[in-house]
């Protein structure tokens, strides 16, 4: 922030003429605009003392709600500024600095303060709203205080150090549920039988085996099935699903190695992967969210758990892409037996692509892949390889590419 003339308008015309009294006293020898000139100068001087040396002013606290804002979203700040001052201070103004990631109206009037050289410094505190513009973690302030003496004659900026970080998470956008989630790709109304030893919830029958308590024998059953049958538990698991967010620059331009914001089309990826999160944590499933390579990318997140899609999303803030290529390894991350469903999260998607993670589609209950710059007839080919395949618009919105999906399987369970 530049800094200011000390004198205002009234002030710099004060100044100037008590100079020219001056002047004039010289050469016209009249001692009374002498004594003019130099009481303009003292009364000057004093406005200028006034604010320098008799005004404090204390700390800056900030506090934003809700803490973290979405880009896209609002939040509202408060900044508290402890002040001091010995003379009465007319009406000044304030400003906040605010970062490239945030938008908003950060000044406004500042209100005038009565003497108050005694006791405790007074708190003011005044609300501005900003919002989220660019992913990442930026920085609020310093605070700008503009004030002037009780005669208008001289100001003073201020610039108050204190700084406060704010965190601008990725847009989630609500996506659509899919038809699958109560079908064969899962949600949380599937169940399977998990065989405990004890319990006392859900109790089924199975076979006596060797070792099983007496205790248990479950005599309806027994006589029901002339065998002899024990007690067991069962008990509903959660369906799982894996979201891969391809990471590799090499999907993305270099600059999206760089900062958050950089590269609109990974902005865009990122917006889609906490979005997929955040649906299919909604719907039931516990989420698993990898690199291409395996590498985890957050914890695992349970099902129904929106608090934790809310720190997942937080973690996000910063992501940025990786140097390496990691697309033809995802494969043999699937190799084991059958999964729930699978989002593949990709930039640049080339039919070459679609020959390493064809795989894949044969050991999930739902194979998705969600491209942000697919080439050629990539999409076209994925969907013959067993995926479901949907193109997303750079600096678009998701949900039209998942919508899509949905549609086509809606379409495919009808035919």
């Amino acid at each position: 922030m530049r800094r200011l003339w000390p004198l205002t308008t009234r002030g710099t015309g004060a100044l100037i003429l008590a100079v020219g009294c001056l002047v004039a006293a010289g050469e016209l020898g009249l001692v009374e605009l002498l004594y003019f000139g130099v009481l303009l100068f003292a009364v000057l001087a004093a406005a200028v003392l006034s604010l320098f040396l008799t005004r404090r002013t204390g700390a800056v606290e900030r506090t934003m709600v809700p803490e973290t804002v979405g880009v896209g979203e609002t939040a509202v700040v408060t900044a508290r500024v402890a002040i001091r001052t010995a003379v009465p201070t007319p009406p000044g103004t304030w400003e906040d600095s605010l970062p490239t990631g945030l938008t908003g109206e950060a000044t406004g009037a500042f209100p005038a303060l009565a003497s108050g050289l005694r006791g405790a410094p007074r708190a003011i505190e005044r609300s501005y709203t900003v919002t989220g513009v660019t992913r990442g973690i930026h920085t609020l302030g310093p605070l700008a205080l503009t004030t002037t003496d009780p005669f208008g004659l001289a100001r003073r900026r201020t610039l108050r150090g204190e700084r406060t970080d704010v965190t601008v998470t990725p847009a989630v956008v609500e996506l659509p549920g899919l038809p699958e989630a109560g079908g064969a790709s899962g949600g949380s109304r599937l169940t399977a039988d998990l065989h405990l030893g004890q319990g006392a919830d859900n109790l089924v029958a199975r076979p006596y085996q060797s070792g099983d308590s007496m205790r248990r024998i479950h005599w309806r059953a027994t006589a029901h099935r002339d065998e002899l049958m024990v007690r067991q538990e069962e008990q509903e698991s959660t369906p799982e699903a894996t979201v891969v967010f391809d990471l590799g620059t090499l999907r993305w331009s270099p600059e999206a190695m760089t900062a958050p914001g950089t590269d609109p089309a990974f902005e865009t990826a990122v917006s889609a992967c906490v979005s997929v999160v955040a649906r299919l944590v909604h719907d039931g499933y516990g989420v698993d969210v990898i690199d291409s390579d395996g590498t985890a990318l957050s914890d695992r997140i349970d099902a129904g758990d929106m608090g934790e899609v809310e720190h997942f999303t937080t973690r996000f803030a910063t992501l940025v892409a990786h140097p390496d290529d990691h697309l033809a390894r995802l494969a043999p991350v699937f190799t084991g037996g059958m999964s729930g469903p699978v989002v593949l999260i990709v930039g640049r998607f080339d039919p070459a692509d679609v020959v390493a993670v064809a795989p894949v589609a044969h050991h999930s209950t739902l194979p998705m892949v969600l491209a942000v710059a697919p080439r050629g007839d990539a999409l076209a080919r994925a969907e013959d390889a067993g995926w479901h395949a949907a193109s997303i618009p750079v600096d678009g919105d998701p949900s039209g590419a998942w919508a899509s999906v949905g549609e086509r399987l809606v379409g495919d369970h009808v035919a």
